[in-house]
C-alpha cells in the first residue's frame, strides 16, 4: 500500500494498516493523562484543557473512519512528521477527512509553557491517548513493540496514526 511504503521510506520502523474495529477506546486513558503525565496541561495539544468534546464525542467522531495506518518510530518528532506528511498525501489523494494523531513533538518546548500561541497550529495534532485510545491494547493487536520504559535510558517506541476514510 502506498501510504505504508511512504512511512517506511520516510524512516518509520513499522507501518500497518488498521480497520476502525482494531482501535481500542477506553475512557480510563484520561485518568493516566490527568494524574500521571508530567506534560498534562502544558501543551497546546492536550485536549483535556481546552476541548469542548468529551471522550464519548471523540470516539463517535473517530468511529466514522473505516481504516487508517499506524506508524511506529524511535523518535516522537519523527513520528509526527511522518504521520502529518501521510495525512497530507491522503488529503491530496481525495481523502479530505484524513487526520493524524501523534504526540506533538514539533517544538523542543511547547509555546504554551510561556503563554504564547502555538507556533505550528496547522501541523499540531493530539496524541492517540489524548482522545481516549488505549495505545498499548491497540498496537498489541498488530504485535508491534510497546512496553513501559523501566528507566530513562530505555529505547522508546512512538506511535502515531492516520485515520483515512
Amino acid at each position: 500500500m502506498k501510504y505504508l511504503d511512504m512511512a517506511i521510506e520516510m524512516g518509520a520502523r513499522n507501518a500497518v494498516k488498521f480497520n476502525i474495529e482494531d482501535i481500542v477506546f477506553d475512557p480510563r486513558v484520561a485518568l493516566k493523562c490527568i494524574f500521571g503525565c508530567s506534560d498534562y496541561g502544558r501543551n497546546h495539544t492536550c485536549p483535556y484543557q481546552k476541548s469542548p468534546l468529551s471522550m464519548k464525542e471523540y470516539k463517535e467522531i473517530f468511529s466514522n473512519y473505516s481504516w487508517g495506518i499506524i506508524i511506529g518510530c524511535a523518535d516522537k518528532a519523527e513520528s509526527q512528521k511522518i504521520s502529518f506528511e501521510i495525512e497530507r498525501a491522503c488529503f491530496l489523494d481525495g481523502y479530505h477527512f484524513a487526520f493524524s494523531l501523534s504526540d506533538c513533538g514539533l517544538c523542543k518546548t511547547c509555546s504554551k509553557v510561556t503563554g504564547e500561541a502555538c507556533r505550528v497550529p496547522l501541523k499540531a495534532r493530539p496524541a492517540f491517548h489524548a482522545i481516549g485510545i488505549d495505545v498499548f491494547k491497540t498496537v498489541q493487536k498488530f504485535n508491534l513493540p510497546l512496553y513501559v520504559a523501566q528507566d530513562r535510558e530505555a529505547e522508546l517506541n512512538w506511535y502515531s496514526a492516520v485515520f483515512v476514510e
